[in-house]
């Protein structure tokens, strides 16, 4: 019986950010939510390493692929805004 190879980590961060392939499109991080919201004004990059060092902690405590593939995810995102790419 041939085994099926399960996608990498990095292959669906891929699909979720760069692709947008499953329909979760939630919007930029540039449309402000957080700090309409709040009212403190916090850069796209701070959220970005506010949400990874948020998955690392949650995977530290319990492992779920998901923490890996949103880390991972929001890592490709902080690089894009790095080098001025907009993937919206």
């Amino acid at each position: 019986m041939e085994r099926v190879m399960e996608k990498t980590i990095l292959e669906e961060a891929i699909e979720i950010v760069v692709d947008r392939k499953d329909g979760r499109d939630y919007g930029s991080f540039s449309e402000g939510i957080f700090n309409g919201m709040t009212g403190h004004d916090i850069e796209t990059k701070d959220m970005y390493a506010a949400l990874i060092a948020l998955k690392l902690s949650r995977e530290s405590y319990h492992h779920k692929r998901d923490n890996l593939v949103d880390a991972c995810g929001y890592m490709q995102g902080l690089h894009d805004l790095h080098n001025g790419i907009d993937r919206g």
